[in-house]
Parts: structure tokens; C-alpha cells; sequence
């Protein structure tokens, strides 16, 4: 059972509410939220349990979730911050990021690995606990690092590289990865969607090279916004660009049946 919200129903907006919105038996709406299905024209259905697989995917409408391509980027501590930009230093932002409380800083730096290096690196912040640097598997052949794919934070056993400005230097022995694709959402974003954190979806792009993304993770914190992050590499395979949309087709490795 289910009880579906005005607030819920808000959040789906940003992807498309379907028409009609299919219920199960026993799922509750608030007042409120009928009125705003009513008051956009949307009608209210009731699933035909002998009709549909128990797993009640037909309920699952397509929807589709926004898109951001990330490019390279580092994640500093604060010591790394005032080692590299000089004691007291904290990052300056230069524009907000798809995340609420997450920006681009006017910092960057020079990353080095055994074959080469990589100029004007843009510091993401805040400052975290622990330094991190995202790059795209095409970056680790350009500098000679072998970093693997890893959800953010999960740093343990990667490896290291070299960060350096005008003022200073990081020699990093463990922090750098290819980040996991990964799904940005909302309390109601996950109720809306039927998912929690650490569930995996499903997706598929729109593009003129389609790929299907078959097991992408799930992140859930009332301080996230809906978006699905690719990086470069991802992005330029399937011709994607941020702002383009992709569509949910199913979860946790089962397909939905539409």
C-alpha cells in the first residue's frame, strides 16, 4: 500500500506525471493530492490486480529522469585546501551545481600521474572529509593511472596521484576513481519511483546512439535532486549532453512490463 502525497506528486512533476495515474487496491491519495491530479486534468485509475504481474510493473509508467555530464573534478579536504591554496584559503564558488548545496570553484589544479598530466582541474565544494579526484577512463590512459570504478566515497585499495598549484602540492596515496553511474533522488523522488537507496535502475537514452544502462545506483538524502550522472566518457558513447533525458525501463535487473 502506498499513499501518495501532494508532495510526492510535486516531485514527479519535474518527469512527467502519467495520464492515467494508476493505483493499486489499498493505495491511499490525500486530499490534496487529488486536487492537483484533478486540477492538471490527470484521472485516477485502479490497477486491474488480475491483469497485471505480481511484481505490478504495468504500474511502472515510463518516466524519464534528467541528465548531467560530469566532467573530470576534484573533491578536496580542507587540509588539502589550505595546502594547496595556502592556510585559512576556502574555496571560492563560481556556480551552482544540479545538487543543492554542491558548486563549481573558481580553484583548479594540475593532476599528475607516471605518463602525464592534466591542467585546470575544477575544484568541486565544499570542502569534504576526504580528497577524491573523478576521472573518465580516457583521463587515466592520458596520465598512467588505473583507477577503478567506485561509487563516490568508496576510496579504500585505489590508487594515488600527484595535485599541484602555484602555491603548493598533494601527494595523494589513495582518492582517485572512475566514477559508478549513479541516480541523485529525493525522499519523494524514491517513493514516486518505487526505489530505495541502493536499489539499481534500469535506464535507456533518447539519443541517436541509444545505450542502455542496466545497473545504475540508486542515492537517496533529502538533500538531493533528481538527476542521473554520467562522465564524459558515457556521455560522448551515447551522444548525450546535460539536460538531455533518459527513460526508466526497470530495476533491480528486471525489465518493467508496459
Amino acid at each position: 500500500m502506498a499513499v501518495i502525497t501532494e508532495a510526492s506528486l510535486r516531485a514527479m512533476h519535474k518527469s512527467g506525471i502519467p495520464n492515467p495515474f494508476l493505483v493499486e487496491e489499498g493505495d491511499k491519495i490525500t486530499p490534496a493530492a487529488a486536487d492537483f491530479l484533478k486540477g492538471r486534468g490527470i484521472q485516477v485509475k485502479q490497477v486491474d490486480q488480475s491483469q497485471q504481474p505480481s511484481t505490478n510493473q504495468a504500474a511502472e509508467a515510463v518516466r524519464e529522469i534528467p541528465l548531467g555530464v560530469s566532467n573530470r573534478h576534484i573533491h578536496l579536504s580542507q587540509a588539502d585546501v589550505e595546502k594547496l591554496f595556502g592556510a585559512g584559503h576556502q574555496l571560492t564558488p563560481m556556480r551552482d551545481l544540479s545538487q543543492p548545496g554542491q558548486f563549481a570553484c573558481q580553484e583548479t589544479v594540475t593532476i599528475v600521474g607516471p605518463k602525464g598530466s592534466i591542467h585546470g582541474v575544477r575544484v568541486l565544494g565544499p570542502a569534504r572529509g576526504a580528497t577524491q579526484v573523478e576521472i573518465s577512463r580516457t583521463d587515466g590512459f592520458a596520465v598512467g593511472v588505473q583507477a577503478p570504478v567506485r561509487m563516490s566515497g568508496d576510496i579504500e585499495g585505489t590508487p594515488g596521484m600527484v595535485l599541484v598549484t602555484a602555491k603548493g602540492t598533494v601527494v595523494m596515496d589513495k582518492g582517485v576513481i572512475v566514477a559508478k553511474s549513479h541516480v541523485h533522488m529525493s525522499p519523494a523522488d524514491a517513493e514516486q519511483y518505487q526505489v530505495k537507496d541502493g536499489d539499481t535502475l534500469i535506464l535507456a537514452t533518447q539519443s541517436d546512439r541509444p545505450i542502455i544502462y542496466p545497473d545504475v545506483v540508486v542515492r537517496v538524502h533529502p538533500q538531493f535532486a533528481l538527476d542521473f550522472h554520467v562522465d564524459t566518457d558515457e556521455g560522448n558513447a551515447a551522444n548525450l549532453k546535460t539536460g538531455d533525458r533518459v527513460k526508466v525501463i526497470g530495476k533491480n535487473g528486471q525489465f518493467y512490463s508496459f
